[in-house]
């Protein structure tokens, strides 16, 4: 409780003498209660409410807390008087370790040494019987186990925009708490007052089962604090530092995801390190082969999960539209004139090094050789996409869609990218090709793997059916730059996944690590899929010779891009955190054109 400062009542019948006095300090007193409790109850939660799966009459509010709450409900409409309900779940897998940035712990292993389970519960409530384009106010209360309530701010929420509804939709991927992140949703909100949605292609955290990435990163830049204008992070630049809090987006407008590599979670484990966990992925078939001696576990669904790979605390997480797939990772939705189409087209990252001790891309670790379980398989990949596999079925049957077909504007979004000048751009997205060479004594001497480019799954069976179906923008990150393409057809392709750091573009003198003496040839330079980099069409950022670049790779300048349905124009903007008091620049502008 609230204790005011014994001074302000020293003298108290002059207070009370004094109407005027004695009105001011009553209101100051309230103010700072109020201050304090509002401080104190949002301490509480773990996050602020944002939006899920909306239709034409309804939406899905969520929040989390570390506590399941004696009632939990959502207050909304004109004088908030109509309440509804929250169904509440608990996360099964989320935890910290010892590389978690969590609480008291501010370096490596100070608090904790291994993985331990930490409680989070979610609630969720479908608020209903609400008007299209009409948003109304709500706020969230959780009640506790002691009687308390807490309760968050006052928001606003609606249901799915109708056809020819003018929305500015927020195109961005690849947070993963890095530097720049906060900054970068800042400098949106400071932009636009108002946006409708967030297109979100894939890596919104580093390691996904990690609580405090999604949640409470006490560096300050936790996912949900970014994307609620919560954060509070600290940026240095040229020996200046500024602190940026992301911006207030979610609470007010839906999020739509897809699912990146980072958002798949390898072996579990309660010894092993998460970082760990989350780099040793196993294909579904390689662990049903190895273990083929022990069919009651290969049975079992939660044994495959826990000894190959999976996506439950992603999938936990968010609420997906209604006719998503059954593995919850793929889906389509409308939304105003959009027909957003979301795919699961990821797999595991592996670091392109061919040194002996790289578990990469290309190659196994020399003193694995003899050792199958600790094997990478290379960079496979998680969900199939091939021609004939469920989701590229699934995809065809959507593309004839009459929602996809009336659509006035027509986005593919997924995670990996199809063109790129970027590290992550090759090999090609096919299952990789395992090849083992023995000396004539029969020892191993190299485990390689190949990745042949005219089995590319994206270029060769996904892009000609998206061509043909009159898609006008496919939207992807991963590599962590700008830059865009335009097919013979006039199919836009944007990367705008510079938003926390960069990895580089690959263009000139800066070659990625391929293998020069491999049976298949690895782009060094460029897109190895044949499109060329569009110039910005406003603003390019400039070499030292004063020649115009077709991309942006920076750990200074960060990148976002908008796109307005009113005119069907995708705009993308940049702003140099080493100039924390400069503008944010439009550097680029393309209009999707209705296709017949």
């Amino acid at each position: 409780m609230f204790n005011p400062p014994p001074e302000i009542f020293e003298n108290p019948r002059d207070s009370y003498h004094n109407p005027w006095i004695f009105g001011i300090l009553i209101i100051v007193v309230i103010f700072i209660f109020i201050i304090m409790y509002s401080v104190e109850s949002q301490s509480k939660f773990l996050t602020d409410p944002f939006l899920q799966a909306p239709t034409k009459n309804s939406v899905q509010v969520v929040w989390f807390t570390e506590f399941p709450g004696q009632r939990n409900l959502v207050f909304y409409g004109e004088n908030l008087t109509q309440v509804v309900e929250a169904n509440t779940t608990k996360l099964s897998r989320t935890r910290e370790d010892q590389d978690s940035f969590v609480g008291k712990q501010i370096e490596k292993g100070l608090i904790y040494q291994q993985p331990m389970m930490r409680d989070i519960w979610r609630h969720e409530a479908k608020v209903i019987d609400l008007i299209p384009n009409n948003s109304v106010p709500y706020q969230v209360i959780s009640e506790q186990e002691n009687g308390e309530n807490i309760s968050s701010k006052i928001f606003s929420l609606a249901p799915k925009p109708t056809a020819d509804q003018p929305l500015k939709i927020l195109l961005t991927s690849d947070h993963q708490l890095k530097p720049m992140t906060s900054a970068n949703l800042q400098k949106v909100t400071e932009t636009f007052d108002k946006l409708d949605a967030v297109f979100f292609a894939g890596d919104l955290v580093n390691i996904p089962d990690r609580s405090s990435e999604w949640f409470d990163d006490n560096r300050g830049n936790a996912f949900f604090p970014n994307l609620q204008g919560r954060a509070n992070y600290e940026l240095e630049k040229n020996g200046e530092k500024t602190i940026y809090q992301g911006g207030e987006l979610i609470q007010n407008m839906p999020l739509f995801p897809a699912i990146g590599n980072h958002e798949v979670m390898g072996i579990f484990s309660m010894e092993s390190s998460l970082n760990d966990q989350f780099s040793q992925p196993y294909p579904l078939e390689v662990v049903k082969n190895l273990s083929s001696q022990n069919t009651e576990n290969i049975n079992s669904e939660t044994w495959l999960k826990n000894n190959s790979f999976n996506t439950d605390t992603y999938q936990e997480i968010f609420t997906f539209p209604e006719n998503n797939s059954e593995k919850k990772n793929y889906y389509a939705v409308t939304f105003g004139d959009v027909r957003l189409v979301v795919l699961y087209i990821t797999n595991i990252w592996r670091s392109p090094s061919l040194e002996d001790d790289a578990r990469g891309k290309y190659r196994e670790r020399k003193k694995d050789f003899d050792n199958p379980a600790e094997w990478g398989y290379g960079q496979h990949i998680f969900e199939p996409i091939i021609k004939g596999s469920e989701q590229y079925n699934w995809l065809e049957k959507e593309l004839a869609s009459q929602e996809f077909q009336e659509a006035k504007y027509k986005v593919v979004m997924f995670h990996h990218p199809p063109h790129s000048l970027g590290e992550n751009a090759i090999p090609a997205y096919t299952n990789p090709i395992q090849y083992i060479d023995r000396d004539k004594n029969g020892k191993i001497t190299m485990i390689r793997y190949e990745y042949p480019q005219q089995n590319d799954y994206i270029i060769r069976d996904v892009l000609p059916l998206l061509e043909s179906a009159g898609v006008q923008l496919v939207f992807y990150g991963h590599s962590h730059l700008w830059n865009r393409f335009v097919s013979p057809s006039g199919m836009h392709f944007l990367e705008t996944s510079n938003v926390g750091n960069s990895y580089g573009a690959y263009i000139g003198d800066k070659k990625r690590t391929v293998p020069l003496n491999y049976q298949e040839k690895y782009a060094e330079v460029g897109n190895p899929n044949g499109l060329e980099p569009i110039i910005p069409s406003i603003a390019p950022l400039r070499d030292e010779n004063g020649k115009a670049l077709p991309y942006i790779a920076s750990n200074d300048i960060t990148v976002f891009s908008i796109f307005e349905t009113e005119t069907g124009t995708v705009s993308s903007y940049y702003f140099d955190t080493r100039k924390p008091n400069s503008e944010v620049v439009k550097f680029d502008e393309f209009q999707l054109q209705k296709k017949d």
